[in-house]
């Protein structure tokens, strides 16, 4: 080569280096407002949002797209994106970027040297590194009882304020397949939220909000709290990620970097500052304000974060030298103080965003259903985690440690956007489910010898005689402990545990081997019990399914369910006992059918009866004479055909989608429709479209009566003809539906090289109750459904027993207990020697004459045994005391009405320790024994 030409060639790269030099140089300069970003009056600003969505398991297993394994599925790898992006931003203080799922994170975190750890401090500290969200994973919002939502977010914020002092201001919903209320004020505002932030709503509604700029609103999610409890919120355009062209990935082979240098023929920068100036002004069309947000990044972005951040820093750099826009790097806070500070009036949402839809066809109401058992076993671990930490508060610290947490990490993954929901591969379900049951063995364990050392009556802990044992498969009349022989030296005792606040009766049912028991309470009365055969299909279930899981063959089933009515103080206990009859000593009843009278069976003693088909087994009447019901029900079970796409349209049911072939169900044996509040809805599907989420229940009503029906897990329902209601119990579909998952949703159960479809099996809870007279059961006897008796089984000499244990007793003062209107959702020891506290009020403002109102709790009695020593009331999430929130003020369009007050508690006095919560009210603290 000629020396000219060398030389040449060195200049060109010292202006290249120069040039490059002058980008950072310009970044740097940015550094005169918050974190490092500044806005420019007077023009477009694209706020340049980095970020990677990473869910907590979906195609591969968490623990797979945490290392990167199995990539034949996606090739995914977590660990190399934080690496990857830490060492990116330390390279230039301009950038950016968010930080979301702490369930990847944390894991991180924990193998990190401390002077990676000291990197990763000052890059937070200096708002380069943002967390959002904040949450253990991006949960679902339809499937998840709340209760798990804001335990799985607790767990991340606490980890992030105990790390870094931090308290993250913004939601980040970005994947959940529409969007609740609930998130809007519970898991919003009320965590200290100053923005939420998603991409998916149904898409009539998308695009009408795009022509009105109606993407950006004040959501005020709450109509008891109104605006007290509303927050701002951004629903992107199109999705989550970057526009198109604007995507760096490296190995992506549709990537167009921007290519600076002028001696390279690929030379590009005047097209891509053009391209970008273009994308940006078509996306200011649809939001007010001069402030757009892009968001720079996809699912599992940034395994190579340099190429992201490379090509973003020159894309900042020529477009702000063009001028006619300006970028920056920016976070979800800086752009929604941006927003607050432009001080103009946004439109106001108040519902939810259910149920969403992305094309004519395609409405994603089928994983409201998708995977029910799984459902189920989430929200059966959910009610026993919350008892099993009530349990290892009352022991104390001294003796068993914090033994719950092995619940914490598999409860709070489970609550992902990809797993309750229903909508993993197989193998990612299978892997949720071994972990819940890993963790929920090991808090067995610890339960059991809580409970020996809780009803001690020396005070002690020590070894004792009687070992407890629990059956978590009693739902298939599977439970060792009651199935063995009662003999005349020893009882069978049954320890019932009530995590509610108040006294409760309730049955027990356990199956049993013989039919000559007596049934005893612990303070030694003779209780009614009662002997039902085990029908032949619970029989079969239980030997197919008790060997497909444990590997057991059970050739004896038992005989029959005893069943007797336990009742027991508010957060305690009471003991029954079981033992041989000696004729005289009973008060038992044995299930007899007679011969039904004009083909109906009639069930149920004294006022309230129930009229059963003799032919089909179906309900078929109410009567009540202390309410004055009396309702003709027709029951029946029907199945949707699924549609697997046609010439039109090619799209199928699958574990997202629900598409049935027509709107007539076919029979298995012998509420407002069409409406969204905000906008025009043009019907397409009139089945899926009105399906909605249900993870309490639902009720239906006319002029004179309402026929309420609870569910036991997350379930799909609607009312698709009037004064009918129709509940999803299964589904089951073979094919996919194209939307991500790439598998049908099949579920089998496999046995001897034999496989069989999943049966499902489910209580629902019906009543019906005079117009206006139903929420006060819906609202209490739906936390007994949530949160049922925790039972533990030993076989012990009554006598024996009585002598060194306590067999009845409650937390709270004797005779005290919690009104009706509120419930304990969490009790809970924490690792700094403080106890989380929360109290919920069940009902809405105006649902109840008599429970919508102040109640008052008395922390003094509900704590009776103890003494609190310090209270500290504390956000949803405990990250920050409650004084210390702040809340930005937002104008809204058409707000020339006064907005009513909410009716709240007052502060609590540190004397009288007296709790009052308004209607809907949670509040939260943090307290010291």
């Amino acid at each position: 080569m000629a020396p000219a030409l060398l030389l040449l060639r060195l200049l060109a790269l010292i202006a290249t280096a120069r040039e490059a030099c002058a980008a950072r140089a310009f970044a740097a300069a940015s550094n005169a407002t918050a974190h490092g970003a500044t806005v420019v009056a007077g023009k477009l600003n694209v706020h340049l949002v980095p970020h990677s969505h990473d869910d907590v398991g979906w195609l591969k297993t968490v623990d797979q797209y945490y290392v990167g394994s199995n990539n034949s599925i996606q090739g995914a790898c977590v660990m190399n994106t934080l690496d990857s992006v830490v060492d990116a931003l330390a390279r230039d203080p301009a950038r950016k970027f968010v930080v979301v799922e702490q369930a990847f994170f944390q894991r991180w975190w924990a193998e990190k040297i401390p002077n990676i750890q000291a990197v990763v401090r000052k890059l937070v500290d200096s708002g380069q590194l943002e967390f959002i969200n904040g949450g253990w994973c991006m949960h679902d919002e339809a499937a998840v009882h709340y209760i798990d939502m804001i335990d799985q977010t607790t767990l991340g914020h606490r980890m992030i304020k105990k790390q870094f002092n931090k308290t993250p201001r913004a939601g980040w919903q970005i994947d959940p397949f529409g969007h609740s209320a609930v998130q809007a004020y519970l898991l919003g505002a009320e965590l200290g939220f100053d923005s939420l932030h998603f991409a998916r709503i149904d898409y009539q509604d998308k695009e009408k909000r795009k022509a009105g700029k109606g993407l950006e609103v004040i959501w005020r999610g709450s109509r008891t709290f109104g605006s007290s409890s509303q927050i701002f919120t951004n629903v992107f355009p199109v999705d989550y990620s970057p526009p198109d062209g604007f995507g760096f990935e490296v190995l992506d082979e549709n990537i167009l970097p921007v290519q600076d240098d002028m001696l390279m023929f690929d030379y590009n920068v005047e097209e891509r500052v053009n391209d970008f100036v273009v994308a940006a002004i078509e996306q200011a069309n649809f939001t007010r304000t001069n402030h757009i947000m892009w968001t720079m990044g996809d699912d599992f972005s940034y395994q190579y974060a340099e190429s992201w951040f490379r090509n973003m820093d020159k894309l900042i750099y020529h477009v702000n030298k063009d001028g006619r826009v300006h970028a920056l790097y920016s976070t979800p806070s800086i752009y929604t103080d941006a927003k607050h500070f432009s001080n103009i009036s946004w439109p106001v949402k108040y519902d939810d965003d259910f149920p969403y839809a992305d094309s004519k066809n395609s409405y994603w109401t089928g994983y409201y259903t998708s995977r029910p058992t799984f459902k189920r076993y989430v929200r059966v671990l959910s009610g026993y985690y919350l008892a099993a930490r009530q349990i290892e508060f009352l022991v104390g610290r001294s003796f068993l440690g914090m033994f719950t947490t092995s619940l914490e990490d598999p409860m709070a993954i489970a609550q992902h956007h990809d797993a309750v929901s229903g909508t993993a591969k197989q193998h990612t379900t299978d892997d949720y489910s071994k972990r819940l049951a890993l963790g929920a063995s090991k808090v067995e364990k610890g339960v059991n010898v809580a409970l020996t050392c809780l009803l001690s009556s020396n005070g002690t802990c020590a070894p004792s005689v009687q070992k407890f044992s629990q059956c978590p498969l009693l739902n298939i009349s599977y439970c060792p402990s009651t199935e063995e022989t009662v003999s005349g030296a020893k009882n069978l005792v049954v320890v019932v545990y009530n995590p509610l606040g108040r006294e409760r009766s309730d049955f027990i049912q356990i199956p049993v081997n013989d039919e000559n028991l007596v049934v005893k309470s612990s303070d030694g009365t003779i209780i009614e019990s009662q002997l039902v055969e085990v029908d032949n299909v619970t029989r079969n279930l239980r030997k197919v399914y008790v060997k497909a899981y444990l590997g057991i063959t059970t050739n004896k089933p038992p005989m029959y369910w005893l069943l007797f009515q336990a009742s027991v103080p508010p957060m305690g206990w009471n003991s029954y006992y079981i033992s041989r009859s000696t004729g005289s000593n009973s008060i038992r009843y044995v299930a007899t059918m007679v011969s039904p009278r004009n083909d109906t069976v009639e069930v149920g003693p004294g006022s309230l009866k129930l009229s059963f088909s003799s032919a089909s087994g179906q309900l078929e009447r109410i009567f009540n004479s202390v309410s004055g019901v009396d309702l003709p029900i027709q029951q029946s079970f029907f199945w949707y055909s699924s549609n697997q796409g046609d010439i039109v349209d090619a799209q199928g049911s699958g574990a997202y989608v629900f598409r049935p072939n027509g709107t007539t169900p076919t029979i298995v044996s012998s509420s407002v429709r069409n409406y969204r509040e905000d906008w025009d809805l043009e019907v397409t599907e009139p089945v899926a479209g009105n399906y909605y989420p249900v993870n309490l229940g639902v009720y239906v009503a006319d002029g004179k009566y309402e026929l309420s029906v609870l569910v036991d897990r997350a379930v799909g329902a609607s009312s698709i003809q009037d004064g009918q209601l129709e509940i999803m119990l299964h589904r089951r579909v073979i094919r996919d539906d194209d939307k991500g998952v790439d598998e049908p949703l099949g579920e089998v159960v496999c046995l001897d090289g034999s496989c069989k479809g999943l049966t499902v099996r489910g209580t629902y809870y019906v009543k019906v109750d005079k117009i206006g007279h139903g929420a006060h059961w819906r609202r209490t006897y739906g936390q007994q459904v949530y949160s049922p008796y925790l039972l533990a089984f030993t076989h012990e000499d009554e006598t024996s027993w009585k002598s060194y244990n306590v067999a009845k007793q409650s937390t709270m003062d004797e005779n005290y207990s919690l009104p009706d209107n509120v419930a304990i959702i969490t009790l809970q020891n924490l690792d700094d020697d403080t106890t989380l506290l929360r109290l919920a009020h069940l009902f809405q403002d105006l649902e109840d004459a008599q429970y919508s109102v102040i109640a008052k709790v008395e922390l003094r009695r509900v704590f009776g045994k103890r003494t609190i020593k310090e209270l500290a009331e504390t956000n949803l999430s405990a990250n920050q005391k409650k004084s210390e929130m702040k809340k930005l003020n937002w104008r809204v369009l058409g707000n020339d009405k006064s907005d009513p007050i909410p009716l709240k508690g007052g502060p609590v006095d540190s004397q009288a320790l007296v709790v009052e919560l308004g209607p809907m009210e949670i509040r939260t603290f943090l307290l010291k024994f």
